[in-house]
């Protein structure tokens, strides 16, 4: 039974690989910090082959036992999470990735890092290959993410070339699904959450901005080909189909079937203007695509929302993941 460590593990991404895992016949050693974490993610998950660990990677990280893959997914990955908690998004992913890739080597493991297609910034380039160094802020305001995930990879790589790590890196662009935390921030869980609850739907700038969004499935089902390949070098994984914000905000509205107003507010700072993955190199490798369109993602995790939100008052709406 091959056994994985998985930091970030009751997070968004980290609980549904956690749960791939599982059900591919792995043992899953889950670790969270719990600072943006819910051990409601993964409180489903059976312990005879799932335990949790509450740990701060930046910190420590240390694991009994066997363990063939460490999987980095830790990271303040949302704008509402790492802006209020810029310093420790920059340690997650600096020390974080060193405690990662040391435990991978201690163990004789394989790496895997969660990367993200905020390294490529405010692009300049349209679609987004893998070959595209991007076009980042170093000083601005994100720049605590953008700037910790290009680290991770180059910590990554240099690991891979000095001990001979076998690593995989994914690139991942906007992903959404059940167990989003309601007060995310990111667009979907917002524009869900504002429609469920009949208030106006709040649109950065004129909403021309344009983003890829996958289904959390689909994102899974690519990690999951990542791993069991060869490819150790960084790969999109994203949905290659464009929307703008102000369409996603109209769709959201007319799927929940609300009426509630759109409106038009500032952007924040270093907000990107395009946002799209060249998936060639994952069709190529990984034999990967996304399967599941926009609005039925959206259908699946807006009737998710539905149970999971509606029961509680705004005030504990932060306890859903």
């Amino acid at each position: 039974m091959p056994r994985a460590v998985v930091t970030g593990a009751a997070g968004f991404l980290g609980s549904h690989l956690s749960e791939r895992l599982i059900d591919e016949g792995w043992e899953v050693v889950g670790v969270d910090s719990l600072i943006t974490g819910r051990l409601e993610t993964v409180s489903h998950l059976p312990t005879d082959r799932f335990s949790f660990m509450e740990c701060d990677v930046a910190q420590r990280l240390e694991v009994p036992g066997s363990v063939d893959w460490v999987m980095h997914l830790a990271a303040l990955a949302s704008p509402v999470d790492y802006l209020r908690n810029p310093i420790e998004s920059l340690e997650v992913g600096a020390e974080g990735t060193f405690r990662a890739l040391d435990l991978a080597r201690a163990k004789g493991a394989s790496l895997l890092l969660a990367s993200t297609s905020e390294v490529y910034g405010d692009p300049k380039v349209h679609p987004q290959p893998e070959t595209y160094w991007g076009n980042v802020n170093p000083v601005g305001p994100r720049s605590v993410y953008d700037e910790a995930k290009r680290y991770s990879e180059a910590l990554v790589m240099a690991y891979r070339r000095v001990h001979n790590t076998p690593i995989r890196i994914a690139r991942i662009f906007n992903t959404f699904g059940p167990r989003m935390r309601a007060e995310d921030g990111r667009a979907v869980p917002t524009f869900i959450r504002q429609g469920l609850r009949s208030e106006a739907i709040t649109v950065h700038g004129d909403g021309s901005q344009t983003r890829s969004l996958c289904f959390v499935e689909d994102l899974i089902e690519g990690l999951w080909r990542l791993l069991v390949s060869d490819l150790q070098e960084p790969v999109n994984l994203g949905n290659p189909e464009e929307t703008t914000v102000a369409d996603l905000a109209r769709l959201v509205r007319s799927l929940i079937g609300g009426r509630s107003d759109i409106v038009f507010v500032d952007r924040p700072e270093d907000d990107p203007q395009v946002r799209r993955p060249d998936i060639s190199l994952a069709r190529a490798r990984l034999a990967w695509e996304p399967k599941v369109p926009l609005a039925e993602g959206l259908k699946i995790t807006i009737e998710w929302a539905r149970a999971a939100w509606a029961p509680r008052d705004a005030s504990s709406l932060h306890y859903i993941t």
